[in-house]
């Protein structure tokens, strides 16, 4: 029997976000319902490629491999599809071995209403309209953007990148900056340096993902030859000393990341390029993530003031 839902960190993922379904998605659009499902019918067998999700989502599930006797993690396919054209999704989840083995197939309504029945702590879809529904709901979700996406099966690990404010945390230092400058946002954080900022839209996945760091924590004091598979990093357009505030929030949530950049408004890509994590979540399109996309998977968290359309 599966470990029970609610003892773990669980993904949601569209099959827009797993999978590259673009020639699937143009039938839809120009011939409509009907000859989307013959077509997904006489191609159910035809295997799609890996999308922009699927290096995280792979690497991911191999954290029930590091700790098999947790099995501390799952993904649930939610899609816009019914089970019908549905089944060249699962085709292709099958022969990568993914382990996928929980869907919910809504037919062409929003998935987004079953993020909290599945304990979902992040939804990554290709669907803008979706991941804005489920943000003004108050869920955790993320847009896939176009990015270099390689799933290089020699790099035996898992790295997850964050912005800070407006994905792990709030958005409430943003807004006092973009109302009344960077002055006043210095002073704010000056005087509240040792106040936690409450999380924000992903905070529940970066807790979970500190709880895993732990147990990896636990395996490497007893056995010092353990390679993590884990890195979290967070990379902020925050500096001096701005960089205050988040040390103390962390502390408060009782998290530790691997990595922290604290750049200074500098470009995030020259960070990314030599990081390469596998998924960078950030509230901003433009100019974080348009650096972003030329060097990792990319995910438009579309929360906040600063989050853009």
């Amino acid at each position: 029997m599966p470990y029970p839902i609610e003892e773990k960190l669980v993904v949601a993922v569209a099959s827009s976000a797993l999978f590259a379904l673009d020639e699937a998605d143009t039938v839809f659009r120009k011939e409509g319902v009907r000859a989307y499902r013959n077509y997904q019918r006489e191609h159910e067998n035809n295997i799609l490629a890996p999308g922009i999700a699927f290096p995280f989502v792979r690497r991911f599930l191999e954290l029930n491999t590091v700790f098999p006797e947790r099995q501390p993690v799952e993904v649930v396919l939610l899609s816009r599809n019914d089970s019908d054209t549905g089944m060249r999704v699962f085709n292709s989840i099958e022969h990568y071995k993914l382990g996928i083995i929980r869907a919910a197939f809504t037919r062409g309504n929003s998935p987004f209403r079953y993020i909290p029945a599945y304990n979902v702590s992040l939804f990554l879809s290709g669907n803008k309209s979706d991941v804005n529904e489920a943000i003004s709901n108050g869920y955790p979700a993320g847009l896939v953007l176009p990015s270099v996406s390689k799933d290089d099966t020699g790099d035996t690990g898992l790295r997850v990148a964050f912005d800070f404010d407006g994905v792990i945390a709030d958005d409430s230092a943003e807004k006092i900056f973009q109302a009344q400058g960077i002055q006043a946002f210095y002073a704010s954080e000056t005087a509240n340096a040792e106040n936690a900022i409450s999380p924000g839209p992903l905070g529940d996945l970066f807790r979970k993902l500190g709880n895993l760091r732990r147990l990896e924590d636990e395996r490497e004091e007893s056995d010092p030859g353990y390679k993590r598979f884990l890195q979290t990093a967070i990379i902020t357009a925050r500096s001096a000393p701005g960089h205050r505030r988040v040390i103390h929030t962390l502390r408060h949530w009782n998290i530790t990341v691997d990595e922290t950049h604290f750049l200074g408004g500098m470009d995030k890509g020259r960070i990314l390029e030599t990081l390469r994590p596998h998924i960078f979540f950030d509230d901003q399109q433009d100019p974080h993530l348009a650096a972003a996309q030329k060097f990792t998977p990319s995910v438009h968290v579309p929360f906040g003031i600063a989050s853009g359309d």
